[in-house]
């Protein structure tokens, strides 16, 4: 994917200023990963008992932070601080699972969320530079998001603590991290491949630029960047050993992508008519038991 990533960039010319600075910020946030060659202490530093690796820690937080304020503005902090925050986490996913603590299946987990998030908004200030905003990074994607998320980190700590031999079934998680791969890539391939036509947020008028792409993944599914975080949501869960959530964001991730899909096919009828509908015919939506909406003109 990163090889995707930086061929999109040389395809449509450098990153904006506000690209730049997310992607210098991740950077600076994930080097936290490198504090144990520092210290010259073992990677699992977050699970070591004893002061040492949590002083490092919030000594990191706080020269970085301070970095960041001195070097931008506050419009372009706003930004460098969310940046940063996701690579922070990312880079302390990285500690644990590097480690062989029983949190390392959780790290796994921590480095797909955070550079699940970060991607979003870089491939968006990419792709489509006029619709990049602070949203871009889905972090307030809504309440319902947040609480699952919650919900997932609750039921991994309760279950860890009550029963611990669930949350170290190292070939199930294997297949959760696989699916995750499988997901993200396939929506960052949407996204790259549908270039500016593609917008965080459903459009109701069209613009002079906007296009029907059928082309790629376009080919195999019609949603495919729907499709991508279907599997990618689900595969956090599996990653987790998370049995109750598994089943928890199948169901809520399905209603979800069924209500968006009819909205946006209502839409994209309206933009395209009988070429839309033509291309509806011919492939299908990608989500299991979703046709979209059932309009014809």
């Amino acid at each position: 994917r990163a090889a995707t990533m930086a061929a999109a960039v040389a395809r449509r010319g450098r990153l904006g200023r506000e690209g730049r600075a997310s992607l210098c910020s991740f950077l600076l946030g994930a080097s936290v990963a490198a504090l144990p060659l520092l210290l010259g202490s073992s990677p699992s530093l977050l699970a070591a008992p004893g002061l040492r690796g949590r002083l490092a820690l919030a000594l990191h937080v706080a020269g970085v932070n301070a970095a960041l304020l001195l070097i931008y503005p506050r419009p372009l902090y706003k930004i460098a601080i969310r940046a940063c925050f996701l690579g922070f986490a990312f880079g302390c996913g990285l500690l644990l699972s590097a480690g062989r603590s029983a949190w390392r299946h959780f790290g796994w987990y921590m480095c797909s969320l955070s550079l699940f998030h970060y991607s979003e908004y870089l491939v968006t200030a990419i792709n489509n530079p006029r619709s990049l905003s602070l949203d871009s990074f889905l972090l307030n994607h809504s309440f319902e998001y947040n609480l699952a998320a919650l919900s997932s980190w609750v039921e991994f700590t309760l279950e860890k603590l009550f029963f611990p031999e669930l949350k170290q079934i190292t070939w199930l998680s294997t297949v959760g991290l696989l699916m995750v791969i499988f997901g993200d890539c396939l929506r960052k391939a949407a996204m790259l491949t549908a270039g500016s036509n593609f917008n965080h947020i459903v459009q109701n008028e069209k613009s002079d630029t906007h296009t029907l792409v059928t082309s790629g993944v376009y080919g195999w599914f019609r949603h495919p960047s729907y499709v991508g975080w279907f599997y990618w949501s689900i595969g956090t869960q599996v990653l987790l050993c998370n049995p109750i959530c598994v089943v928890g964001y199948a169901l809520a991730s399905w209603r979800f992508f069924r209500e968006r899909i009819e909205e946006e096919e209502i839409t994209l009828i309206h933009f395209f008519g009988e070429e839309y509908l033509e291309y509806k015919r011919k492939v299908p939506s990608g989500l299991p038991f979703i046709k979209g909406v059932k309009l014809e003109l």
